[in-house]
Formats: structure tokens, C-alpha cells, sequence
């Protein structure tokens, strides 16, 4: 027996450096926190400063962290946000590049406007393709054979199954997270000789800022239709992250991971279960 397999070594991030677009909010939030409790170092990205501030007041008791207003769809915040890495890390390079930041859009599909599909795949797919091309030299520095850099995508378990609980249409949300699982494989084949490995977490319902309407309205429905009969606790998103950029899932690459407590391979339970 080894030491190697205790949990303390298997699931180590201290001294990694990390990047998390929409750090400072929701998901985004829990994951940035999660790596600084175990040791990270992290920059939290998000669009708007006074976001970015208010996260900073929460986080920076926790360790080294740095925020970076910069809305990553846009080519001239891309780059700036990449300048800031390189100087934060000069020492290091980039560990771990988690891809959350995201858009939604709900409607019908008579009045779905085309602008709101063009923002939520440019937001979903796009910028986590461009940021991650324009990161490569710093993932790079930081990549070994025996601990590779990690790129890390939020999809959605909306783009495992076609999601009825909201009652409005997400049809580019669906479609975009879709493509994300699709991308994240192709990156996974691309980088993995560089000792890049490129895995996706498909969320289910947590609370969020961009979930706190549906999770209002449509709370008993959303918990029915996981066969685990409710959302997303903070710990299990954390969870999932730290195994994907620990040690433990060294080996893993070109996976998406659903942490949907099953929900995208059920809907729900049936009048015939309540009889059963």
C-alpha cells in the first residue's frame, strides 16, 4: 500500500493556479471558492466590476485571489484578460482553465429572436473555444506528463436531454451546451499530447443567479424530475472539480461529467411509481 492513495494526495490542488470565468457569481462562485480552500491560487473573470468587487470581499479572506473584469466574447477583453494571467503567473503558468462563464435565453420558437441565439452560442461555445486558443501558452508552461494542465467546461445537463421543467423554450442554451460536450472532446483529442486534458461538467439545477426564477416558480417540478428528488448542494459541483484537476483525474480526459443527481436520464417520477 501507498500513501499515494490516501484522499489528502489524490485530490491535492495546493500550488495550482487558476482562471474561472464567471467566477463571481453562482457556479462560478462555489468553484473559485472550493479551489482556494484547498490551496489554489485563482483569478476570478467576470463582465461587470462592481460583480467582480463584491466576489473579491468574500473570497480574499481564503487565499491568494485576484479578480479581472472582461466579458470574454469580445476579442480586446480576451487578450487584456490573458495579459493579466501571464503577469499574475509568471512564475507558474496556467493549472487549471475553468470555461463557466455563460448566457441563457428563454422564448417560444415563433418570436425567438435571432440576436439572443447568435449572444448565447457566442457566450456558450465561441468565447470557451477562443479564450482556451489564446490561453494554450499558458496552460502550456504549466503542463507535465505526470500532472497535466486542466481545461475544465461548464456544459449542462440540458445538453444531455431536451429540458421541459421551465416551460419556455432554451433552444440555443440546449443547443449550445450541446456543442460545448462536442468541442470539449475535440479539444480533449487536440491537447492531449501536450498534456492538456480537456473535461466537462454537465450541472444540473443549482442555485444561481441565472436559475433563481425557474427554481422560484418551478421548484417542485425541477426536484420531481430528478429521481434524487431535489438541486445541487454547493459541495457536489466542488466536488466534482477537484476530482477532475487533482491527481485523481489525472487519467481523465474528454469526458462530460453530469453532476444532475440523474435527471438527464429520467423524467421524474410516474403515476405508476406512487402505486408501486
Amino acid at each position: 500500500m501507498t500513501e499515494s492513495l490516501s484522499s489528502a494526495s489524490l485530490f491535492s490542488v495546493a500550488g495550482k493556479t487558476a482562471l474561472v470565468t464567471g467566477g463571481s457569481s453562482g457556479l462560478g462562485l462555489i468553484m473559485a471558492e472550493a479551489l482556494l480552500r484547498n490551496g489554489s491560487r485563482v483569478i476570478i473573470a467576470s463582465r461587470k466590476q462592481a460583480r467582480c468587487d463584491e466576489a473579491m470581499q468574500l473570497l480574499s479572506g481564503l487565499g491568494r485571489c485576484e479578480a479581472f473584469a472582461a466579458d470574454v466574447t469580445q476579442a480586446e477583453d480576451r487578450e487584456a484578460l490573458c495579459e493579466f494571467v501571464k503577469r499574475q503567473y509568471a512564475d507558474s503558468g496556467l493549472s487549471i482553465l475553468v470555461n463557466n462563464a455563460g448566457a441563457n435565453w428563454g422564448a417560444k420558437i415563433a418570436g425567438y429572436p435571432d440576436e439572443a441565439f447568435a449572444k448565447v452560442m457566442s457566450t456558450n461555445v465561441n468565447a470557451v473555444f477562443a479564450l482556451t486558443r489564446d490561453l494554450l501558452p499558458e496552460l502550456q508552461r504549466a503542463a507535465k506528463a505526470e500532472d497535466p494542465a486542466r481545461v475544465i467546461n461548464i456544459g449542462s445537463m440540458d445538453g444531455l436531454h431536451v429540458p421541459i421543467v421551465q416551460r419556455v423554450p432554451t433552444f440555443a442554451y440546449s443547443a449550445s451546451k450541446a456543442a460545448l460536450h462536442h468541442l470539449t472532446r475535440t479539444l480533449a483529442v487536440d491537447l492531449g499530447p501536450r498534456h492538456i486534458t480537456v473535461n466537462a461538467i454537465a450541472p444540473g439545477f443549482f442555485q444561481s443567479r441565472m436559475t433563481d426564477y425557474v427554481l422560484r416558480e418551478f421548484g417542485n417540478d425541477i426536484a420531481a424530475d430528478s429521481p434524487l428528488g431535489r438541486v445541487g448542494e454547493p459541495e457536489e459541483i466542488a466536488g466534482a472539480l477537484l476530482y477532475l484537476v487533482s491527481r485523481a483525474g489525472n487519467y481523465t480526459n474528454g469526458v462530460v461529467l453530469p453532476v444532475d443527481g440523474g435527471t438527464h436520464i429520467s423524467k421524474g417520477r410516474r403515476d405508476w411509481m406512487d402505486n408501486s
